[in-house]
């Protein structure tokens, strides 16, 4: 499995940004995605996840009503952020999680990462 994030970069407060992970190697029947984001002095956080069918999307409290994620049965995940804030900044990752339940909040439960896409949002 090669996660390859893309599409972060520099905002500022109230604009928008959509990030793309997309797996270029094992494919799997069904497996849930899920973004996460760590930002300086801190641990990496849960944002956003889909299961396998699309029909299942969990978000963090933080996620809720700014950020949309989508994907394609574990094939890519999408996260679309509107109305970013500063504390939004931090280096946000993909991850795959080999299972047909919906997306852990966990990280410990995610089996591949990818390497990160750094986003600055200023004031």
């Amino acid at each position: 499995v090669q996660l390859q994030a893309s599409g972060g970069g520099m905002a500022q407060a109230g604009d928008s940004l959509s990030l793309s992970c997309v797996n270029s190697g094992r494919t799997f029947t069904v497996a849930a995605m899920g973004w996460f984001r760590q930002a300086p002095g801190k641990d990496r956080e849960f944002v956003a996840g889909i299961d396998w069918s699309g029909d299942h999307k969990t978000y963090a409290e933080s996620a809720k009503g700014r950020f949309a994620v989508s994907g394609d049965n574990a094939k890519s995940i999408d996260l679309h952020m509107n109305n970013l804030k500063p504390e939004d900044s931090a280096v946000y990752y993909c991850a795959l999680e080999a299972t047909s339940s919906p997306a852990s909040t966990f990280e410990k439960d995610y089996d591949y990462w990818g390497q990160g896409t750094q986003v600055t949002v200023s004031s």
